[in-house]
């Protein structure tokens, strides 16, 4: 698939099965989004769990109503059939990862599209600076921590981050560029020693793929995406969906339109 595809060609061979991949770098200049999918139940729950952790779940959309799959503000989007891959929860645990969820859809879900750290990667790339997951042609590397979210009914849990190694004049100027994008995560959250925040082997992330960090290079963490699905295992839905990590919502959205600065 050529990489700087439209969003609505990629979003189409995503929908007729023919892209299944992570979708960083890919249709340059356009947000990506995370998902997630809830019953109308739980959804007031989830939204306010985002409200109160706006750096790993920076709000973009939600559903029009329940049961509509479109998010008009995004683009001509299905949310059913338009990523490359998705993550299906059942109270809790990770039962399948279909590349549809055409045939799972309900009429009472509402889906929530959340800023995507492979928006601001590209204002990284634009000023120069290496990324290094998009350098070696791998997903990002994303780890567990032991830092707190706060709270918002059934929802809690720790967050997620994804990591990126930078020498130390270029975290600098890494925070500067970030710091312009809040809709996208933002600044990083911790730089440096990684145990610090609760994670024992860089060379073992969570989800993604591992990425070298050489010895002058400090990693940085910014908050992710993922990290709703830290909190759907705790709050344990009877079903939702989202992402599968890494395997994005490309959007008609400029990633221009969400710097404040």
């Amino acid at each position: 698939m050529d990489r700087h595809a439209t969003p609505a060609a990629l979003r189409a061979a995503m929908r007729s099965g023919a892209f299944t991949d992570n979708t960083s770098g890919f249709a340059p200049g356009h947000v990506q989004c995370n998902l997630v999918v809830l019953p109308e139940a739980y959804a007031a729950d989830f939204l306010r769990f985002c409200q109160a952790n706006p750096k790993p779940c920076p709000l973009l959309a939600v559903s029009p109503a329940p049961g509509d799959p479109a998010l008009p503000a995004l683009g001509d989007i299905d949310v059913r059939d338009d990523l490359p891959r998705y993550r299906v929860f059942e109270d809790g645990e990770v039962t399948a990862e279909p590349v549809s969820i055409a045939d799972r859809w309900r009429d009472d879900f509402v889906a929530f599209a959340l800023g995507c750290s492979f928006s601001f990667e590209e204002a990284l790339l634009a000023d120069g600076l290496e990324v290094r997951n998009v350098s070696l042609g791998c997903n990002v590397p994303m780890y567990r921590t032991t830092l707190p979210c706060a709270p918002a009914g059934r929802f809690h849990g720790d967050m997620v981050v994804s990591m990126r190694p930078f020498r130390a004049a270029d975290a600098i100027r890494a925070i500067q560029v970030c710091t312009r994008f809040p809709a996208v995560h933002g600044a990083p959250v911790h730089l440096g020693d990684p145990a610090l925040i609760g994670i024992d082997d860089l060379g073992a992330p969570d989800y993604g793929d591992p990425v070298p960090v050489a010895p002058e290079e400090l990693p940085v963490f910014w908050a992710c995406g993922v990290t709703p699905q830290v909190a759907l295992a705790h709050a344990r839905p009877p079903v939702a969906i989202t992402h599968s990590p890494g395997c994005m919502l490309v959007t008609d959205l400029r990633n221009s339109r969400l710097a404040v600065l």
